[in-house]
């Protein structure tokens, strides 16, 4: 994608008060919905760019490339933005688990007659 191309989808987006955009992160193989996270301009431009996976981490303030640390990187397949532009869709090829908590997802947690339940477990070799 060309400077001209990603700065023309970033500006489609409608980014918050605080510069910020949900970003929702599935896998491009099989539809599984992975992750939520935040996005800025800058973290977008990233993504686009690299086509390695950035966030932008409100605790730290500052750029976090998805598996810097664990290796469980996303390699950005498509992005998308919503009829509105506030919210961004990303399709990834993810490597590992995409969950701090070694679990495939972040969304294993269910309501399940009216008890909230653990519906996957940690992978075992993340």
């Amino acid at each position: 994608m060309t400077e001209r191309g990603r700065e023309a989808f970033i500006a489609e987006v409608a980014f918050d008060r605080r510069g910020l955009v949900p970003a929702v992160a599935q896998a491009a193989d099989s539809g599984e919905v992975l992750m939520m996270a935040w996005m800025n301009a800058d973290s977008l431009r990233e993504t686009l760019r690299s086509g390695r996976v950035c966030y932008w981490s409100r605790s730290r303030q500052a750029l976090w490339r998805k598996g810097e640390t664990s290796g469980h990187v996303q390699t950005l397949v498509e992005a998308r933005v919503d009829c509105d532009g506030d919210t961004l869709l990303l399709l990834v090829d993810q490597l590992g688990p995409a969950c701090h908590t070694k679990r495939p997802n972040c969304f294993y947690r269910a309501l399940r007659d009216g008890s909230l339940v653990e519906i996957s477990q940690p992978m075992d070799k993340a």
